[in-house]
């Protein structure tokens, strides 16, 4: 795993079984250990997206909540909802990202992680987010 791309997904994961598992931080950082990218930049790339969506969860889900007209976090797939979660933190916490990049990142994906139609929601809801930024 050598990639940003992959570090995001080694971080969704992560965020999946903390979601999921009510399973301490650092626990599953341990677990995710021999799975996170070889690679130092991109490890610590996917360990400061994990831990910072935990450490700013409150805030992100607040932000969510707002954005994303009839739906309860409770209600959205837990992939979709940990996903959207992440590319939140990456809109709020990496300005040296271009919000098009985050965007299309999270859409890819989902394809790959979630339900057929899933990249249209994570989409849609994080268009309307992207204004977090501003």
């Amino acid at each position: 795993m050598n990639s940003r791309r992959e570090s995001r997904e080694c971080s969704l994961k992560m965020l999946y079984i903390f979601d999921t598992c009510n399973i301490p931080v650092e626990t599953v950082l341990d677990s995710f250990s021999q799975n996170l990218p070889t690679v130092t930049v991109y490890r610590d790339f996917a360990e400061r997206l994990f831990r910072g969506v935990c450490q700013r969860m409150e805030e992100i889900d607040c932000l969510i909540k707002k954005y994303a007209k009839n739906w309860n976090l409770e209600r959205m797939a837990a992939v979709d909802r940990n996903l959207i979660r992440l590319a939140v933190y990456e809109i709020l916490d990496t300005p040296e990202t271009p919000i098009s990049v985050i965007l299309d990142e999270a859409v890819e994906i989902s394809k790959k992680y979630s339900a057929k139609d899933s990249s249209k929601f994570v989409n849609g809801i994080l268009d309307k987010l992207k204004t977090v930024r501003d």
